[in-house]
């Protein structure tokens, strides 16, 4: 399956991080890029159930392509957004449903991080991302 290329970025900063201070660091850099969502996106219809923290999402389809836009409450549940965003940018619905959210967070470093109310969270988008997909 292919990466996009800010993925690969990711992927390449995250391998340096060494330990779990800088790799928190780097998460929040992550979500600070994060754009932002406006306040009338911020709507119960663009909300993700099963996450703890609130989280919205929006998806459009561009070329075959999903782009989606996404943000949350929590610093942390943003930078993590910022990573599942640049993973699934350009993705098509087929290449977004075969997605290993783990293998992903796994590679990055940062699965033992992912405590399993965030990791459900997490999953909880990509399931939103695979219904908006299918709805297509």
């Amino acid at each position: 399956m292919s990466m996009p290329e800010q993925a690969r970025q990711a992927l390449e900063a995250f391998e340096q991080g060494k330990g779990w201070e800088q790799r928190a660091r780097l998460l929040m850099q992550w979500g600070d890029r994060l754009e932002p969502l406006a306040e009338t996106d911020k709507t119960e219809a663009n909300r993700v159930h099963g996450c703890e923290s609130l989280v919205w999402l929006m998806a459009e389809l561009v070329d075959g392509q999903w782009r989606f836009k996404a943000s949350s409450d929590a610093r942390l549940l943003r930078g993590l957004l910022a990573l599942l965003l640049v993973r699934v940018q350009g993705l098509t619905s087929e290449e977004l449903a075969r997605l290993d959210l783990r293998e992903w967070f796994t590679q990055l470093g940062l699965e033992r991080q992912l405590s399993p109310s965030r990791s459900n969270g997490l999953h909880a988008v990509l399931q939103r991302m695979a219904e908006l997909a299918s709805n297509h």
